[in-house]
């Protein structure tokens, strides 16, 4: 029996990625880097090189359920579980982990988001592999760290020990949410601190153990419907119980305060795609370094900008340096690259205002 599993996180609205990404068909159902396959696509098509696709889950919001089938046809409805609200990551995780736990009590798995470009996928494969391996064989949870190739304060940081435990797998010492600039900098010149991809492998009794340890609450709403999971009931048992679930995601209720959390640290090219921004930089770039997607163009005096309309429109701009330039149905967004991080509170704002068809 195959005991590997993945799952696959692709509920999220992805609001700094507006207004490309919308609530009715947010990115990971998005085709950003014009190849035909959408982000979801993608990833699954990565993880198919892991483990059988019947070993394969989708996490996702109720609403996007149909957009799941849409886009991955190869899956059994039962491979969709659907959240019947938005509670974060940690309760998305337990679920998983209770589900795999009644179909295969001996199973490890990997948990990944959706929305997550990731090249050289031969070395990706590698370090997954060597994740597997120590995570299967140890109480261990483990999380992928990127090694950064640049101070970048948007990420969250893993600080990890030389020393090896394991096949390329090094022991976590701690994680640093989104440093400023100057820790950043400080942390890259350290050379023992990654970046955190939000790629999660362990085994189902780890996750378990570490549940009941550290997120009790969490734990006991799941462990009280047990019988549930891999059964007609576990559907109406879910919609009941998971908006009752605590709003938090898997790093403060697991990562941060478990004592055997370790990182295998990975050489591959990768983007979370969170923001406009890490398009830009995974997108080729003309000789000005702005990366455009449009019909057609008539760009002067622009550099070091993201600049996406239309097929069908002409686009002139003149005079721009560092924008991020987003032309998508009934929104024109125009806004300084290195402000990205406030677009999700723009969404935010247009929502309070009532401007729900624009989002």
């Amino acid at each position: 029996m195959n005991n590997t599993y993945v799952a696959i996180m692709a509920g999220g609205i992805g609001s700094r990625f507006w207004p490309g990404s919308r609530t009715s068909r947010p990115k990971q159902f998005l085709d950003v880097l014009g190849i035909g396959r959408s982000l979801i696509q993608m990833t699954y098509d990565r993880f198919l090189k892991v483990c059988p696709k019947e070993n394969i889950l989708i996490l996702t919001n109720e609403m996007y359920r149909d957009l799941v089938k849409e886009h991955l046809p190869d899956l059994e409805d039962s491979q969709i579980l659907g959240e019947p609200s938005r509670n974060n990551t940690a309760p998305c995780v337990a679920y998983t982990t209770y589900r795999i736990q009644a179909m295969n009590p001996d199973a490890t798995f990997i948990v990944t988001p959706a929305d997550a470009i990731i090249l050289d996928e031969d070395i990706f494969v590698d370090d997954i592999t060597n994740a597997i391996d120590f995570a299967s064989t140890n109480d261990a949870l483990l999380t992928l760290g990127i090694k950064p190739t640049h101070p970048h304060t948007g990420y969250g940081y893993i600080n990890f020990d030389a020393n090896q435990t394991g096949k390329g797998v090094h022991k976590v010492h701690r994680f640093t949410e989104k440093p400023n600039l100057e820790t950043a900098k400080e942390f890259l010149a350290s050379g023992d601190y990654v970046w955190n991809a939000g790629i999660f492998i362990w085994s189902v009794k780890s996750v378990i153990t570490a549940l009941s340890a550290n997120a009790p609450e969490l734990y006991q709403k799941f462990e009280d419907g047990k019988a549930h999971f891999n059964t007609a009931s576990e559907i109406p048992f879910i919609n009941e119980m998971y908006p009752t679930t605590p709003k938090i995601s898997i790093d403060y209720a697991l990562m941060e305060k478990a004592q055997n959390v370790y990182t295998v640290p990975a050489s591959f090219r990768w983007s979370d795609l969170g923001a406009w921004g890490a398009l830009h930089e995974a997108y080729e770039k003309d000789e000005n370094n702005n990366a455009i997607n449009v019909g057609k163009a008539l760009i002067a005096d622009t550099k070091n900008s993201l600049i996406r309309s239309a097929d069908d429109k002409l686009v002139v701009i003149k005079g721009l340096e560092d924008y991020i330039v987003v032309d998508d149905d009934n929104v024109l967004l125009i806004y300084p690259k290195s402000d990205e991080q406030e677009i999700k509170k723009i969404t935010a704002q247009i929502r309070a205002e009532g401007g729900e068809r624009f989002l």
